[in-house]
């Protein structure tokens, strides 16, 4: 539309990059665009998104821009709300080149404040009934949007054994494992969290992590499908992004540390198992962060090394920015997991 043709695409195609002889790497420039587009595509087929109208939605970073980047090349108006925490003013700048309005409200236990952004949305919606919501937390176009990525790691290296990915929203994890376990029923699922996140049933907090975790409940994550969850710490993860930077000349952000940090285990522990990591965006944002040595040196516990293995739970417990941590989820819900808890 408009022109965009292969442009917007290459940001959301994946270079699928072989780490080890059973490890793939699905490394993106910037994944939210597969849903983003997906999503307003439909929307737009529907009739719930006009040319030129307006779209209003709640991110912590490459939503947003993808949603930005798609608003600036077909004309359509855009409000995105964030939370102070999460504000980057070179970040936020890019957002305003391309058209956003940037709306930032306080975060004072440092965890997102979602639910705060969600009620500022809300209350634009309500004074504003006809501007699109994309709800990437609960529309479940966001999971079917990754048909995509399933049908080209298919093509690409056929059967696929394990998938490992990070869960934020939900969508690319279970949207990506629901098509592939069609065509492989023992495909194991390994969900990768970050502390203080509620999305496993750990108690909300402040998280240094960004890009995965929540502080709500997205509809669109998909307890049943999870075979077993990891929570990495922020050091961890900046340091195994390092690790893909110099041994594989993939730079990537900070989340795509993290699973590929527990990829990485599985696929040693399993080599006849073919593993699929999902990578979603590059390094670029986190030059003044997770790439700078000066702010680096400022961190509690840096410099970290790679943990080799990850310290195994026996119940849901939240951990150190230092820690990787595991539980067998074995496909259960949230609700049977926390009841078990209690028990």
């Amino acid at each position: 539309m408009n022109g965009e043709g292969d442009y917007l695409r290459a940001f959301e195609t994946p270079r699928f990059a072989q780490l080890t002889p059973n490890l793939i790497a699905a490394s993106f420039s910037l994944m939210k665009l597969l849903p983003a587009r997906f999503m307003v595509d439909r929307a737009h087929a529907s009739g719930r998104l006009k040319r030129g109208g307006r779209i209003v939605e709640t991110t912590s970073g490459t939503f947003g821009l993808a949603i930005a980047m798609i608003s600036a090349v077909r004309g359509y108006k855009l409000t995105l709300i964030t939370a102070s925490t999460l504000t980057e003013p070179k970040f936020t700048r890019r957002l305003e080149r391309l058209g956003a309005t940037v709306l930032t409200i306080d975060d004072p236990l440092g965890d997102g404040n979602q639910r705060g952004r969600l009620d500022r949305l809300k209350q634009i919606l309500d004074a504003n009934p006809d501007i699109y919501w994309p709800e990437q937390y609960d529309n479940p176009e966001n999971r079917l949007a990754y048909a995509r990525l399933a049908d080209l790691a298919i093509r690409s290296f056929g059967q696929i054994d394990c998938l490992v990915g990070c869960v934020g929203t939900g969508g690319s994890l279970c949207g990506t494992g629901a098509f592939l376990r069609a065509l492989f029923p023992d495909l194991r699922i390994v969900a990768v969290d970050t502390h203080r996140s509620m999305l496993f049933g750990q108690p909300v907090g402040r998280r240094m992590l960004r890009g995965l975790g929540n502080s709500v409940l997205p509809a669109n994550v998909q307890h049943e499908m999870i075979d077993e969850i990891h929570w990495v710490g922020a050091l961890p993860a900046y340091a195994m992004a390092h690790a893909l930077v110099r041994d594989n000349g993939i730079f990537a952000g900070p989340t795509s540390g993290a699973a590929a940090l527990v990829a990485s285990w599985f696929a040693r522990n399993n080599p006849e198992m073919t593993t699929l990591v999902i990578m979603p965006d590059e390094g670029h944002r986190y030059v003044d962060t997770v790439y700078n040595d000066e702010w680096l040196g400022t961190l509690c516990g840096w410099p970290c090394p790679i943990p080799s293995a990850p310290v195994q739970l026996e119940r849901v417990l939240p951990g150190e920015e230092t820690a990787w941590t595991t539980f067998a989820w074995n496909r259960r819900t949230l609700s049977a997991v926390l009841a078990e808890q209690d028990g």
